[in-house]
């Protein structure tokens, strides 16, 4: 069972987070004027948006690539419903192919089942948050 993982560290003199995972950076805030954001980066909701279509773009290209193919541009809009009860309700994909059609709707089915992040997403966890270590100011 594979681990994701990722830090997530205040900015210097605002109230967003940079988050990394390895060398590559992300910034997630609120939007202007609500809360202390700056509008700088993402909220929470695009980001998982962005994992699901993020996840299903590369495992498109890996079932091609394994296939010893390349696929064309394409177009992933990624949509989460969330209820009033703050769950989940649905995650709706569109995939716009283009001229790869045919090619990526016989690659859909395969795809979604690989997908690590869209199958975690289907599935639901737990979430457990804890208090960690006192960090310095």
């Amino acid at each position: 069972m594979p681990t994701i993982s990722a830090t997530y560290t205040t900015i210097a003199g605002t109230e967003a987070s940079e988050g990394r995972a390895g060398e590559r950076a992300v910034v997630a805030d609120r939007p202007a004027g609500v809360a202390g954001g700056r509008g700088l980066g993402f909220n929470g909701g695009e980001l998982l948006a962005l994992a699901v279509g993020g996840c299903l773009c590369n495992d498109l290209r890996y079932a091609a690539h394994r296939d010893g193919d390349a696929l064309g541009p394409f177009e992933i809009r990624v949509h989460v419903d969330i209820g009033h009860d703050g769950a989940i309700e649905r995650v709706r994909v569109e995939i716009d192919a283009g001229d790869d059609r045919a090619r990526i709707a016989g690659l859909i089915d395969e795809t979604v089942a690989a997908s690590t992040i869209v199958r975690a997403v289907a599935n639901g966890a737990p979430v457990d948050v804890t208090l960690g270590e006192s960090i310095s100011a």
